[in-house]
């Protein structure tokens, strides 16, 4: 979601005129969008700011934001902290970006954070036509914003705010201009996407109807999304996700626990049980599933009895790969004040190194099973490691690497390349064919002299 966020941001920017900066040195603005879902966020955020007050020291032209949830949760916080940060704005107000840094330019700091969504000043902010991606064949597309959920350790409602949902007309439209553009891959956003359209219609969610609907807008190939909720994944759901041809194959159901103990302290609304009933649903109707997760590990109270339990679910699930985290005691959640019961850091080191190697024996057995099978891939671009070879995504969201042969092989190719090698994070392949060439337009950026 902040990523999205980030790249919407720019794409204002670049609507007022600017051009992308290669790096701090150049740069006249400098947005910092944060996240607060974990404690080292807040860290890295003031030691960023840190290095920027002497850059901005030796160019007192130079312009400094903070965005996204920190901001909203903190708000004055950081002008006291870092008197020479320009702008703070919220999550509600991500639009007002551009007149904020106009309006510091004459007044000087300005804070506005906006404690509920303004829909009209947002609404030059909903298309993810106009953002800058890092990849044009591939769009991230917010269909709600807010959560109503009441997780005992996360910060999100009270940053994100309540379920808000985008019209469903307007997600088809975008969907449209995205494929018109070149995109051929869209990634639906929201905290809880399963429950889509809850608060536009009395007929209950309308997540599976998107997924349908999605699936019929011409040029668009692959559909994902993130993240759904284990207690509200519906059949329908499931159904939509078997029978939408662009709809890829792959799951990513957070557990974050194997003990029901530690699932109600939590407030997750569901079992250990019920969870692996919905996700045994979704592997029998959806062929040749991948399924990642996320876990934390350390919630407060959690024992040992409580982690073995996790340990055993995790093996029972045998998921692709998992999101893991130690858990972050977040001011304002329910879980922060429960520090009577917080587990020793030790502790908590030694299982998640325990969990590690659960989840890699899972991952490296998904993964060598794929094994002479030939993969339809996206190809994204060089692998950061070896310029001589090429990294791609499978249907299932997979990572895999091989080899440069084919001047066509450009980002937003499609491929079929056989799979030679398993490892726990990724495959090794060589290339069979193309499917077809890149689809996308390629921008140039002009710079005025």
């Amino acid at each position: 979601m902040n990523e999205h966020d980030s790249e919407r941001l720019a794409g204002l920017m670049v609507g007022q005129g600017m051009v992308r900066a290669e790096t701090d040195l150049e740069a006249d603005v400098v947005i910092l969008n944060t996240c607060t879902i974990r404690e080292n966020a807040d860290l890295k955020l003031y030691s960023a700011l840190g290095q920027l007050k002497a850059l901005k020291e030796s160019r007192p032209g130079m312009q400094i934001a903070v965005g996204g949830c920190m901001a909203q949760k903190d708000r004055g916080e950081i002008l006291k902290r870092a008197g020479w940060v320009d702008v703070v704005f919220g999550t509600h107000n991500l639009a007002a970006a551009p007149s904020l840094l106009a309006r510091a330019r004459l007044e000087g700091p300005v804070v506005e954070v906006l404690d509920a969504p303004d829909p009209e000043a947002n609404r030059d902010m909903a298309p993810a036509l106009y953002a800058v991606r890092e990849l044009p064949f591939a769009a991230w597309m917010t269909i709600q914003t807010g959560c109503d959920n009441t997780c005992s350790y996360c910060i999100v409602p009270s940053v994100r705010g309540e379920e808000i949902s985008r019209p469903f007309d307007d997600l088809l439209q975008e969907a449209a201009m995205l494929a018109a553009s070149g995109v051929s891959e869209i990634t639906v956003l929201g905290q809880n996407v399963n429950s889509y359209g809850r608060d536009i219609t009395k007929r209950g969610p309308l997540f599976a109807q998107l997924l349908r609907a999605l699936g019929e807008v011409e040029g668009i190939e692959r559909i994902r999304f993130t993240s759904p909720h284990p207690k509200d994944l519906r059949p329908e759901t499931i159904a939509a996700m078997a029978e939408t041809a662009t709809g890829c194959p792959q799951l990513h159901l957070p557990l974050q626990s194997g003990s029901n103990r530690v699932l109600r302290s939590m407030r997750r609304g569901y079992s250990v049980e019920r969870y692996l009933e919905r996700l045994a649903a979704a592997r029998a109707a959806i062929g040749d599933l991948a399924v990642t997760t996320d876990l934390i590990v350390g919630f407060p109270g959690e024992s040992d009895a409580d982690f073995d339990e996790t340990l055993a679910a995790v093996a029972t699930a045998e998921f692709d790969s998992a999101y893991t985290f130690i858990f972050s005691p977040r001011s304002g959640t329910r879980a922060a004040s429960m520090q009577d019961d917080f587990v020793a850091d030790d502790v908590i080191t030694e299982r998640f190194e325990r969990l590690k190697e659960v989840l890699d024996r899972s991952a490296l057995k998904k993964h060598e099973a794929r094994v002479g099978r030939r993969e339809e891939v996206l190809v994204e671009g060089t692998s950061r490691r070896n310029a001589a070879m090429l990294s791609g995504r499978t249907r299932q969201g997979k990572l895999i690497h091989f080899a440069q042969i084919d001047e066509a092989l450009r980002p937003g190719a499609l491929a079929m390349v056989d799979v030679v090698h398993g490892a726990p994070y990724h495959l090794l392949g060589e290339f069979a064919s193309i499917v077809r060439a890149p689809r996308h337009k390629i921008r140039i950026a002009l710079r005025s002299t």
